[in-house]
């Protein structure tokens, strides 16, 4: 029997695999709440090889990756598509759960059946539950079928929660968020049904193609977004804002928000309980890993990752410890995404900086006025002779480029001081030499010489216009 405790160990864990734990209902309290013990049963559940196998299963026909599907997602599969092999067989955990919650297969090569869903095969598992490619036999489409895990179907907390992800996710409608089919909560195994998007997550395409173009960036970052913008008409946080909980549907022309398994309301009480720390370290916001009240800013400070993620390749905050990942949150900056990636355009940097601000009153107000930002400037970028850049991503630059002005006023000061010394040193070279001597100086040579010096004079200040115009980043004006 598995007793209560702070974390369960290895041991306790494998029980709950094999099915061998007495105490169900304690044991799936405690996994409902314990994000390490969830995470560290996704890791006994199957090894690297195993994952990396459930992943290249997916790349060849474009599936998808529902949300966390393993512990391994920052991890691609660099092999080619002829080499791979289908992961045909389950691993103990996911094939028992197979078993007992699907009915037998009307097809021999379907996997299984749940109600009126033919499920084809299995997509992934996560900490709340597993996920099925399945079809729709009376709608006659593809579908995305995700059910409660066996080892939490018998608690009464956990399926709440999963009914209360159906009912949030339900209740968004966007083009940009995936959409739910269908929601049944009442029966032995509660499962949702949501549109099959067969693109790929966000995660997948970092993983494959590291930073991406300008306006992938920027249309992505919109869409990610408006769908949050709809979310938080509905007086949800979506809290897990990440590359893979945006699904890219054909390519990149439409991303969609998925997963609100960490969804609440926002007068939730739950939401500052002391130690409850929900959500992937990475992109968690600093009010998220203090433990405060949070609102809807802190899904922009995960969307502000997520974009400096799809600049760079990897989110701004890194360590090797988790630990040491929620401090750099908490406590650093992130590091200039220009000084990774010089080809982002500073007005991009300094809209993900203020979206990082570390204090929700720095960053921007609303997931709809970061949406629009974001599309007036994909429209410039499209279109920059019709189309200007936003006003205020404009007085950055002038501010900046009137800096560099004031700070050349003194080398063209120098200059003038300069011009007007050699004007004079002809006269001053006569009147400084002694009176009984004559002195018979060519005039020519004298202004050769000055004319010389001059030169000299002028290269060092083309090299010091040159430093300064590096140093303060001159861009080109886009009036």
């Amino acid at each position: 029997m598995i007793r209560s405790c702070a974390s369960y160990s290895d041991d306790q864990l494998r029980q709950l695999l094999q099915g061998d734990d007495e105490d169900h209902t304690d044991s799936a309290n405690h996994l409902a709440e314990c994000p390490h013990c969830q995470a560290r049963l996704e890791q006994l559940a199957a090894d690297a090889e195993q994952w990396s196998e459930i992943r290249d299963s997916l790349q060849p026909d474009q599936e998808l990756d529902m949300g966390s599907l393993s512990p391994l997602e920052n991890e691609p599969s660099r092999r080619p598509h002829s080499d791979r092999e289908r992961w045909q067989r389950p691993n103990a955990w996911t094939e028992s759960m197979a078993k007992s919650l699907l009915s037998t297969a009307s097809h021999p090569e379907m996997l299984g059946r749940i109600g009126r869903y033919d499920v084809e095969r299995l997509i992934g598992s996560g900490g709340m539950g597993v996920v099925f490619k399945a079809y729709d036999t009376e709608l006659n489409r593809p579908v995305a079928v995700k059910l409660l895990a066996p080892y939490l179907a018998g608690s009464g907390s956990a399926r709440n929660r999963f009914a209360r992800e159906a009912r949030a996710a339900a209740a968004v409608v966007d083009d940009h968020v995936v959409p739910i089919h269908n929601v049944e909560t009442d029966n032995e195994h509660p499962f949702l049904v949501m549109k099959f998007i067969a693109g790929g997550s966000l995660q997948q395409r970092i993983d494959l193609e590291g930073p991406l173009e300008l306006c992938e960036v920027l249309r992505i970052g919109m869409h990610a977004a408006k769908g949050l913008a709809a979310a938080h008409a509905q007086g949800l946080i979506h809290r897990d804002v990440k590359p893979s909980n945006i699904l890219l549907d054909e390519g990149v022309d439409r991303a969609l928000l998925t997963d609100f398994g960490l969804a609440r309301a926002t007068d939730d009480a739950s939401l500052t309980r002391s130690g409850f720390h929900p959500g992937t370290p990475h992109y968690m916001s600093p009010e998220q890993v203090r433990g405060e009240a949070i609102d809807a800013r802190s899904d922009l400070f995960g969307l502000g990752c997520v974009i400096y993620a799809t600049c760079t390749g990897h989110p701004p905050f890194r360590s090797e410890t988790s630990y040491a990942v929620l401090r750099r949150i908490t406590d650093d900056a992130p590091r200039s995404i220009r000084e990774i990636n010089p080809h982002v355009p500073q007005w991009l940097d300094q809209i993900v900086m203020k979206l990082l601000a570390k204090s929700p009153e720095d960053r921007y107000g609303s997931a709809d006025e970061v949406h629009t930002l974001l599309e007036r400037c994909l429209a410039h970028v499209q279109q920059p002779t019709a189309v200007e850049l936003p006003a205020e991503l404009q007085l950055k630059a002038k501010s900046r480029k009137w800096l560099t002005v004031m700070a050349l006023v003194p080398v063209c000061v120098a200059i003038g001081c300069g011009v007007w010394w050699l004007k004079q040193l002809p006269a001053r070279i006569e009147a400084a030499a002694p009176k009984t001597v004559t002195v018979s100086a060519d005039p020519q040579l004298q202004w050769e010489s000055g004319a010389d010096e001059l030169n000299r004079l002028r290269s060092d200040v083309e090299s010091i216009e040159n430093k300064a115009k590096t140093t303060w980043d001159i861009e080109p004006s886009t009036n």
